[in-house]
């Protein structure tokens, strides 16, 4: 009898379809008269579809998320986001301090489920912490979209205090990704804790701090950048040295001949955002963190690391540029967000004058309500992707039955130039032979 393992055959076909059709192909087919695809599944993975790896050995030539950030953890899980999570201040001042000072009633503790569950003991924590006002911070929940949250980390689900304590009220910034996902497209950076689903809705995302902090009960030092070190792998950030011929710094400078823990993540923050790199490792950014490409020679690196630059500070809404507004908000009204469209439009009337518009570049109205919008919004800002989200429609479907203030209105005209100028610069990256 041999005892050597061998493999089973596997066979795929894909189908695809209305149900109707489906059906009629099953009936008309047996497993006999279906041309299969052979699939050859190979360790670790034995994937169960066909898959294309064919550039395998080009991409695990790159240096890998989880290698060159040393310290990483999940996005912040509370297990009550709705208890834990506003988007106003005092609100959740108000709901925090009466839940930690037994100030609540049977209504309170049904809407915002104060019970414990098989692996939450929410009611034995609340028990053992007390309210206080400097626990209240920001969360990137979204993106483009930040709440408040009451940060306990002896009280919330899963606060992963080791990594988030890095963000909070310090001059710091992370990349943000999940390990495996099909909306694999790209990452986003963050300068405060974040949720869970911050970039990817079905999958865990991952936060990668730039430096990290000593823990510490003493007043922190103005200068927020002493003692702190990079989060990154020595050995790779010496070998992204040798190939560019630079010198690494702890921090920025500008001492020629000198690259900082910054330049790296720009450089990474460019090459996740080029269209073409995303589209040759789809099959690989679907299964595992992402792995990047050594920077080539010193000129094409720090021509990643100016348009990483510019797409992070974009992102973070500090660039001047998402400042300089392509939308108008023309009507008054309430404000209030109930019924949201988008409108193409095909000519814009200026007075007696009419401006049409350019077909390859549709531009269309975003109506929040039956007579208030923001006109002028490209279209393709309006339907823009980031991780699993669109972020011009998910931030007002977010804000539905509320009233848009002065402020929100214009932090929704800073997302539309964001996502119009990533979209731009993501064309410019393209341009680049990364590899």
């Amino acid at each position: 009898m041999s005892t050597t393992k061998k493999l089973a055959q596997v066979l795929h076909y894909d189908l695809q379809g209305k149900r109707e059709f489906k059906y009629d192909f099953l009936n008309e087919n047996s497993l006999a008269t279906i041309e299969w695809n052979i699939l050859e599944p190979n360790e670790p993975n034995y994937f169960l579809v066909k898959k294309n790896f064919d550039e395998s050995g080009m991409y695990e030539l790159g240096f890998k998320m989880d290698e060159l950030f040393v310290n990483f953890s999940g996005g912040i899980q509370t297990k009550r986001d709705k208890l834990f999570l506003d988007l106003s201040y005092n609100e959740i001042k108000l709901r925090l301090s009466n839940l930690l000072e037994g100030k609540i009633d049977t209504q309170f503790k049904n809407e915002f489920n104060i019970a414990n569950s098989s692996s939450y003991f929410l009611l034995e924590k609340i028990a053992k912490s007390k309210f206080l006002g400097n626990r209240i911070t920001k969360i990137n929940y979204y993106p483009f979209d930040s709440l408040f949250i009451y940060y306990d980390k002896d009280l919330i689900g899963r606060p992963f205090f080791k990594v988030m304590y890095n963000f909070i009220n310090k001059n710091n910034i992370g990349l943000v990704m999940p390990k495996q996902s099909s909306e694999m497209n790209g990452c986003i950076v963050s300068d405060k804790i974040i949720g869970q689903k911050l970039f990817s809705a079905y999958d865990i995302n991952y936060a990668f701090p730039l430096y990290l902090y000593p823990e510490t009960t003493a007043q922190q030092s103005i200068d927020q950048t002493i003692n702190r070190t990079p989060n990154l792998n020595t050995e790779i950030v010496n070998q992204i040295a040798k190939k560019i011929g630079l010198t690494f710094t702890i921090e920025k400078e500008t001492t020629k001949g000198t690259f900082a823990p910054i330049d790296i993540l720009d450089y990474i923050y460019a090459v996740l955002h080029s269209p073409t790199y995303r589209e040759k490792y789809k099959e690989f950014l679907k299964i595992d963190f992402p792995r990047v490409p050594y920077p080539k020679d010193e000129k094409i690196f720090w021509s990643l690391v100016a348009l990483g630059s510019q797409i992070r500070q974009i992102h973070l809404l500090e660039s001047p540029t998402v400042s300089k507004y392509i939308t108008q908000y023309p009507i008054d009204g309430d404000n209030v967000v109930t019924k949201i469209k988008f409108v193409e439009c095909y000519e814009i009337i200026r007075g007696n004058t009419v401006i049409n518009i350019d077909p390859l570049y549709p531009i269309g109205r975003v109506y929040i309500n039956e007579t208030q919008y923001f006109e002028m919004v490209p279209k393709h800002s309006w339907e823009f992707f980031i991780g699993g989200y669109q972020p011009a429609q998910k931030w007002l479907k977010d804000r539905k039955e509320r009233t848009l203030e002065f402020d929100d209105i214009l932090h929704y005209q800073k997302i539309i130039v964001a996502l119009s100028e990533t979209n731009r610069l993501m064309q410019q990256i393209n341009s680049i032979n990364i590899e």
